[in-house]
């Protein structure tokens, strides 16, 4: 088992270095040469910049037991159809119960902003996100042990 990073846009990068750190697993950090990360403790990949050329890297590394630390919906669909388990930076667990419904969000606000809408963004990351991030990749990692 390792935790793989989609580190593009991710809040959660340290924390879940850390969580590797403390149960002895593999951390890959996946991103594209439009960001530089470089964590003790993990291993970066760098992929070539392009759309989506850090989640197609990523999604082909998954393997069964791996978890991935993603926000992208279509991510999460790929390498849960490898076998890994996904989570969100929120603590949100991706499973077979819920990623259709938030891939069909996914297009649908697609759609909006094709339109020429507009959608909201996300709000201020609070302190609580990351206190349940935390909590659902300890879990995570301790039901795998």
């Amino acid at each position: 088992m390792r935790i793989l990073i989609d580190a593009d846009g991710c809040p959660v990068v340290d924390i879940a270095v850390k969580c590797a750190a403390r149960n002895g697993l593999e951390c890959v950090v996946v991103c594209d040469t439009a960001h530089v990360f470089e964590k003790e403790g993990a291993r970066t990949v760098t992929v070539s910049q392009g759309t989506d050329s850090a989640d197609f890297a990523l999604a082909n590394m998954a393997a069964k037991d791996d978890i991935v630390v993603t926000q992208d919906y279509g991510l999460a669909a790929m390498c849960l159809a490898r076998g890994a388990r996904a989570l969100n930076q929120d603590g949100r667990v991706y499973d077979a119960a819920n990623i259709d419904a938030l891939l069909f969000s996914r297009h649908a606000a697609k759609k909006v902003r094709r339109a020429g809408g507009r959608l909201k963004g996300p709000a201020k990351r609070e302190r609580w996100q990351d206190e349940n991030f935390e909590r659902a990749l300890r879990k995570m990692t301790e039901a795998s042990v």
